[in-house]
């Protein structure tokens, strides 16, 4: 698949067959995920591939919890159309973990290391692209508390939880999302 036709065509997906995916498969994206571009080529990345029920049902529960939490805060009640029952059976999740080390000239700026958190996101549209070239369909799921997430998948303090790669096959067809023109969202200099 042309890689054009890729970013064009690729959806998220949030309902999934439970049929299974395949571990050659999964090492599939985990190679496409390493070959994202990183400050100084620091690679500042690590994935933790999630199979078991039981820490699946942990992800949805916090899932949740945050959703409850931010409807109650928030008031936005489009929110609560947002379900995330697929998270307890979708056939893998692929959690991407970045290190905030220094990754660059970033770390002497006053904001702070934020190349580590890019270059993780890199990675997870690699996932995503090449999950859709392979017949797979992807969700790249981020509503979660970093710390409640550290706890269920036991990730050091000093590391963060970046995103949920969620990866199956589609149980259906999935429609386009309208998308601004690049014309709308471009200033030429």
């Amino acid at each position: 698949m042309d890689v054009l036709d890729a970013i064009k065509g690729r959806r998220s997906c949030r309902a999934f067959l439970t049929e299974e995916v395949e571990r050659g498969q999964i090492e599939k994206l985990l190679e496409a995920a390493v070959r994202a571009p990183s400050p100084l080529n620091s690679q500042p990345w690590e994935f933790i591939v999630i199979l078991r029920k039981d820490i699946k049902e942990k992800i949805h529960s916090e899932a949740t919890r945050c959703k409850q939490w931010a409807l109650e805060k928030s008031g936005w009640k489009w929110l609560a159309k947002y379900d995330a029952e697929f998270l307890k059976t979708v056939p893998a999740i692929i959690a991407v973990v970045g290190d905030p080390k220094g990754t660059g000239v970033d770390m002497f700026l006053e904001e702070g290391s934020t190349g580590y958190q890019h270059a993780c996101a890199a990675a997870i549209q690699n996932i995503l692209l090449a999950a859709h070239a392979m017949g797979l369909a992807g969700l790249w799921f981020t509503f979660f508390d970093k710390k409640a997430m550290r706890g269920i998948l036991g990730v050091d303090d000093k590391k963060m939880p970046i995103g949920l790669v969620c990866i199956g096959k589609p149980a259906g067809e999935t429609s386009p999302m309208p998308r601004k023109s690049f014309l709308d969202k471009t200033t030429w200099l």
